[in-house]
């Protein structure tokens, strides 16, 4: 009866150990937030569609406006960081502590770099006079409102919803960054992620994910259409 009773106890499913239901946990934590972070998002491009099409006037063209090259620059930038993001967490799930360094290095270098484009990009958009309140009074905008190549009723709109979206999206890849950075000096590179241990890579990954996902509509939606 001893030997049947062990044999039954190895053939049944083990019970969820200790660090299976705090990594279980973690990931249920991050879906939830993912969650409301896809409400908040849903509410800002819901008001800009409504604000843009709802509009009494016409809406500027993005080109005339925006520096669209420069976006999709920074735009196929997240979205390597993205794949480097995948790259290191196959890496870690082999077991793989060299690689997962590179490519986790390279993910918060390319988050890193999109912030520092997207300063550059606000910083070009207010020196040419777009502004949140919409244009500059004496800039190169202002001078297409007065001769009628951009309309003067909807740049307040405008202004006010591209810096609300787009900066909040660069608020949150900057959160991204940090703490991947934080992760990187305190876990990765001391090598406390294992092959049977990697939470922090796959908890991470999936916030990065959602903010790559994120910014690809909004390039969508308010450089593109």
């Amino acid at each position: 009866m001893t030997h049947a009773t062990a044999t039954a106890n190895a053939m049944r499913p083990p019970f969820p150990t200790e660090r299976g239901v705090e990594a279980y946990n973690t990931k249920l934590g991050m879906w939830v937030f993912l969650a409301s972070e896809v409400m908040f998002f849903t509410g800002l491009i819901g008001s800009y569609i409504v604000l843009r099409f709802g509009a009494p006037g016409e809406w500027a063209r993005p080109g005339i406006v925006l520096n669209i090259p420069v976006t999709a620059f920074n735009t196929f930038l997240l979205i390597c960081s993205s794949v480097s993001m995948v790259k290191a967490y196959a890496a870690i799930a082999d077991g793989n502590q060299k690689m997962l360094k590179v490519w986790f290095l390279l993910t918060i270098l390319g988050g890193a770099m999109f912030v520092g484009v997207q300063i550059y990009e606000y910083l070009h958009l207010v020196h040419s006079g777009f502004v949140p309140s919409g244009v500059r009074e004496g800039s190169e905008l202002a001078e297409r409102v007065a001769n009628g190549t951009l309309p003067a009723a909807t740049m307040g709109l405008y202004g006010s919803t591209f810096y609300t979206m787009t900066g909040f999206h660069g608020f949150h890849v900057t959160c991204g960054v940090v703490s991947m950075t934080y992760l990187f000096f305190r876990k990765v590179l001391p090598g406390k992620y294992t092959q049977q241990d990697y939470r922090g890579v796959e908890v991470v990954g999936l916030y990065w994910h959602f903010v790559d996902l994120v910014w690809i509509i909004l390039f969508t939606i308010v450089y593109l259409i």
